[in-house]
């Protein structure tokens, strides 16, 4: 059975302890944003988490979604737990008050985000396409389109896709092929087939509104002359309700390893109506906007399964009996001890709980930075958000998706055989999990982003908002009296960080193969740093805090411990990825194609 209670405790403190929640208030908007108001929030969040969500992800799993002429049925329970969701205001939280939105930070909307997908990821997908759906119309559609579409998304009653990806080309958009011809009135006529659209069609709400990448008839070749479109399913009418049937059909329905609850659809547009969004031909730039969300997002999918798998695993370590702990027997009263005891399944245990904090924290700091960009009046600290979540961005996709899925293979790791079997829910985290390092981009996709785009941008100008900031906090702490020893080991990791960046840019610049052979490597080299950098600012709080007489003592000591365990367990992989990425590419290029 899978056990989740939502961390609140870490969440308050990756919240205000770790990146000080009172300075929101400093931003436009949130002047009455309190902690206590966040609080209660994440609270009720929790409760809708725990009770409405989570009970319907294993009969999800098992149930599916269900296609029948054209119409897609969601599991049982799924839209009760939708229309409570709906209902709750939940799908309005970080929208703009202006569209019904209730304009809270995303540094709090990132938390409740993990919390959907802690509780059930299938679900998750539902309200999550619709946010980005949302912020890429409020970013570039026209002020009719807003009016039209934006209440409707924000109070959840219709919902929202992305549709990209045709069976011929996949993250190669400018090969797609899906037509768009204007019409005299503004509008155009949408025609083409797309695959994998996940939410494309459901029956939690009154319509879809989908986003479609399409060419126009004189449209350039490649990328460059792409557009994007909003094609609803129903047309609006005059007074704003779901109208007539548009010319898009679910033609079938994927049979998927997990998230079986999410309807993943193929979607045919037959001379459906649709308006441009943005301007012509610049569809990929301006759809980039719900697509980075959405990998933001994806990241923090891998983080919510990750630690439901965590809180399993560690409900069952305590309670299997088997063996006794080697250092002597633990619990004599019993016929052997719990296998929490033995070495192998804490060093299982902590690994998980490196990754969940740590990811939780840096996903923290990333939301922080949105809150900066999309609110401060500082032209400079917008700059500077701008430039690191979009250096970010990559990292948070793909390492959180990757020790998600990590997390989950150990998680079933310390059931057993019992993990394997379907009954007590861990191989569905498993099976969940493994999609979030393909779509919106796969792991690879974004490993070349870093290394191809974000290193190279400005002369390193990215780069410097991480950089700077690390080198400011080992400079300022290395002589700590509890944590000197910690910072000059994270300092030595930083620097192999530094080390492969100068490698990459040293050959990358030559030789394109150079760096698309160290990408992987290079992303996750910088992620482990970044999660070290989180560990060690997170220790630092938590020694301070620990002086107090009124500490969480136990709270903080196991802080403490947790980012000895990842400093001294996890971090020095670096070590031997710093080696791999200077190996370089030959070892992998030189093989004939025809000896694979």
């Amino acid at each position: 059975m899978q056990t989740y209670k939502a961390p609140l405790r870490d969440m308050r403190f990756v919240l205000h302890e770790l990146h000080d929640s009172s300075a929101l208030t400093k931003l436009a908007g949130l002047q009455d944003v309190s902690a206590e108001l966040m609080d209660s929030i994440l609270d009720e969040a929790a409760k809708v988490a725990e009770q409405v969500l989570l009970p319907t992800n294993a009969p999800g799993d098992e149930i599916g979604c269900v296609l029948e002429n054209g119409v897609v049925r969601t599991p049982d329970g799924f839209r009760e737990a939708y229309d409570t969701f709906r209902q709750g205001g939940w799908t309005a939280l970080a929208a703009d008050p202006r569209y019904g939105g209730q304009g809270l930070p995303e540094s709090l909307n990132k938390l409740v985000e993990e919390m959907i997908c802690s509780a059930n990821l299938a679900f998750s997908l539902y309200p999550g396409l619709t946010h980005g759906a949302y912020q890429a119309i409020a970013s570039h559609a026209s002020d009719e389109l807003k009016n039209t579409y934006l209440p409707k998304l924000v109070d959840g009653t219709w919902s929202g896709t992305m549709c990209l990806t045709e069976a011929h080309c996949g993250t190669d958009l400018g090969l797609l092929r899906t037509r768009a011809e204007p019409r005299p009135d503004g509008s155009y006529t949408i025609s083409g087939t797309k695959i994998f659209i996940s939410a494309g069609e459901h029956d939690l709400t009154e319509n879809i509104i989908h986003l479609v990448l399409a060419r126009l008839p004189d449209a350039p070749g490649g990328s460059r002359g792409i557009s994007l479109f909003l094609v609803p399913k129903f047309l609006p009418t005059a007074d704003g309700r779901a109208g007539a049937r548009n010319g898009v059909t679910c033609t079938a329905l994927e049979h998927k390893m997990g998230i079986k609850g999410s309807a993943t659809c193929q979607l045919t547009f037959e001379d459906a109506t649709g308006w441009l969004v943005g301007t012509p031909n610049t569809g990929l730039a301006t759809m980039f906007t719900m697509m980075n969300s959405e990998r933001l997002s994806v990241g923090i999918q891998g983080l919510g399964v990750a630690e439901t798998s965590y809180q399993s695993a560690v409900a069952y370590a305590r309670d299997r009996i088997q063996g006794r702990g080697l250092g002597g027997v633990k619990t004599p009263d019993q016929a052997a001890d719990p296998i929490i005891v033995h070495p192998d399944v804490r060093r299982m245990l902590l690994t998980i709980r490196g990754y969940t904090e740590g990811c939780r924290a840096l996903g923290g700091w990333v939301a922080r930075q949105l809150d900066e960009l999309q609110r401060s009046d500082d032209p400079q600290a917008r700059q500077r958000a701008e430039d690191f979540t979009a250096l970010m961005t990559p990292v948070v996709k793909a390492l959180f998706t990757d020790l998600g899925f990590e997390a989950t293979n150990i998680g079933m790791q310390v059931y057993g055989g019992h993990g394997y079997i379907r009954d007590n829910g861990m191989e569905q985290l498993v099976r969940d999990a493994r999609i979030s390092m393909i779509y919106e981009g796969t792991n690879g996709i974004q490993a070349l982003d870093l290394v191809g785009r974000k290193l190279p941008q400005g002369a390193g100008r990215m780069l410097r908002t991480f950089f700077h900031p690390v080198n400011e906090f080992i400079e300022t702490h290395s002589a700590h009296p509890q944590l000197g020893d910690m910072v000059k080991g994270f300092a030595k990791a930083f620097g192999a960080l530094q080390l492969a960046t100068g490698q990459i840019a040293a050959t990358g610049a030559a030789d394109p193969e150079e760096a698309g052979a160290a990408a992987t490597d290079y992303l996750r080299l910088f992620g482990l740093v970044a999660l070290g950098f989180m560990w060690l600012r997170s220790a630092v709080v938590a020694a301070g805090k620990l002086s107090r007489p009124d500490s969480d003592a136990a709270f903080y000591k196991a802080k403490l411990t947790t980012a000895r365990f990842y400093m001294e367990r996890i971090l020095p992989q670096v070590g031997g990825l710093l080696v791999t990425i200077k190996a370089g590419k030959s070892a992998m290029m030189e093989m004939d194609e025809a000896a694979f």
